[in-house]
């Protein structure tokens, strides 16, 4: 881990590598708020929290620089905690093992949390530095970005001074985002009922694996499998085949992550025995087929087991499968405002079996326009309401309209152009920022989003390109140095 440390800029990665050892899930953001309150203390910042777990520091300006405009520089502490399947990792208790990878930077069989420790370590780079020029800032610490965006939506109206604010939570060097969709969780669950398992049964575990998942708002246009979908096609088309019987269903994990590995177990007849075998082989060679090229890692395995205790009654089964079989998932529509940006989405997220015969279906809904979020809420809503399934929707969060005369924005294009010699792209995000937020609780507030390149974030494969984060940094710095003065 000691080797980020030698990487440039030194001050920045040395900090990413504190962070690494700090468990930070969502909601469980306890130890990394006291390693903030502990540096602002050590530094002699004023520093407070607030009742939701929000840290704030404050930094006088450098010599010069008080009479500019005041910047607030904004990341999010948490963290997704996703691991591969076969990696023995504590998301609460061990740290994150970081290395380096030719030009990337990434994590031994875990997020590598980039999104968003990259954002906190240039913040606590800028404030233990003497050395750079900067206006008043305040450098604002939310909680519980990636579940339910909790520390953005407890905000205070007074909690901020300044109305320039910097998000530092984006995945593409060399773009500036100007905007961001709105999103909703629709959450069904349906209850099944049980039989005793057949006599003259075998059982079967069936696992699809392999496939790169990510964030289901920024990777959700690139195609890739969504397990939950993947498994359920086997299971529906040889339960109509075989008459299986299902058991269990484990697929996904996160809301906002699209699910890499799901797994099922199922009985069938003993006499079907050999016909499933054959029906796997083919499945799976024409969905590694179909999945060619957007997922070429994707596996499938297929074991014996033991005979389970209970299998689901046909029609609880019918109507489960049925369902994740008719949910939408992935892209409903593009924008017709800018070119590239999807408008409207949905992800499968997970299918969970849980106590008391009840199945849990976790789906999210992402648009930058209210109306068309809550259409494809209701549409997956009446899929399942169909199915008989209780639904509830989250609270969800509004999405961020796009500024195109913002001051920041000519300030930070204007910086990029000088420093690297071309215009950046000024674009909208199709995943969630808590800038939307933002501008509820401060109307007035001007912003801006930029970072260093991270990709696969949300998965395993999750990984920062190091020489970007050169660049987001002396980008950074320029902003701050040449923020106008204030009126």
């Amino acid at each position: 881990m000691d080797s980020l440390k030698k990487l440039n800029p030194q001050i920045v990665w040395s900090y990413f590598n504190d962070i690494c050892n700090i468990p930070r899930p969502s909601k469980q953001e306890d130890k990394i708020i006291a390693y903030l309150m502990n540096f602002g203390k050590e530094y002699e910042l004023e520093t407070e929290r607030d009742e939701i777990g929000n840290v704030l520091i404050r930094k006088p300006a450098s010599a010069s620089y008080e009479n500019r405009v005041g910047v607030v520089l904004q990341s999010h502490i948490d963290m997704v905690c996703e691991k591969n399947s076969n990696v023995v990792h504590d998301f609460f208790n061990d740290p994150i093992q970081p290395f380096i990878d030719g030009d990337w930077v990434k994590a031994k069989g875990t997020t590598l949390g980039a999104d968003d420790g990259i954002g906190i370590a240039a913040q606590l780079a800028l404030l233990a530095s003497n050395k750079i020029e900067h206006p008043p800032i305040e450098c604002l610490f939310t909680v519980d970005e990636e579940t339910g965006l909790t520390g953005a939506f407890a905000l205070k109206p007074d909690f901020l001074k300044h109305r320039t604010l910097i998000n530092l939570d984006s995945e593409d060097e060399g773009e500036l985002f100007i905007g961001c969709a709105g999103g909703i969780d629709t959450i069904a669950t349906l209850n099944f009922k049980t039989k005793n398992v057949p006599k003259n049964s075998v059982a079967y575990k069936i696992s699809v694996f392999g496939l790169r998942g990510g964030h289901s708002g920024d990777d959700i246009h690139k195609g890739y499998g969504n397990a939950n979908k993947i498994l359920n096609r086997f299971l529906y088309d040889a339960g109509n085949e075989f008459k299986i019987q299902l058991t269990n269903f484990d697929g996904g994990n996160l809301r906002n992550a699209i699910p890499r590995e799901a797994s099922a177990v199922f009985t069938c007849k003993e006499k079907y025995s050999n016909n499933i075998q054959e029906f796997y082989n083919i499945f799976s060679e024409e969905l590694k087929n179909e999945y060619n090229t957007t997922e070429p890692k994707l596996a499938f395995e297929l074991t014996s087991i033991e005979l389970p205790t209970y299998v689901l009654k046909p029609k609880s089964q019918k109507r489960l499968l049925k369902a994740i079989y008719a949910c939408p998932n992935g892209v409903i529509a593009m924008s017709q405002a800018i070119d590239g940006l999807v408008e409207t989405s949905t992800n499968l997220a997970s299918v969970k079996f849980k106590a008391s015969n009840v199945v849990e279906i976790v789906t999210s809904q992402r648009s930058s326009v209210n109306s068309a979020k809550l259409d494809i809420a209701h549409m997956v809503e009446s899929v399942f309401k169909l199915a008989k399934a209780k639904v509830r929707h989250s609270d969800g969060y509004p999405g961020w309209q796009p500024n195109t005369n913002s001051a920041i924005l000519k300030a930070t294009e204007d910086s990029y152009q000088k420093l690297f010699g071309k215009k950046p792209i000024v674009r909208a995000i199709h995943a969630g920022l808590e800038c939307g937020l933002f501008l509820e609780k401060y109307p007035d507030m001007d912003m801006i989003s930029f970072g260093p390149t991270i990709k696969n974030a949300h998965s395993p494969d999750e990984m920062i390109e190091i020489k970007t984060v050169e660049k987001f940094w002396d980008h950074l710095l320029d902003v701050l140095k040449n923020i106008p003065i204030a009126l």
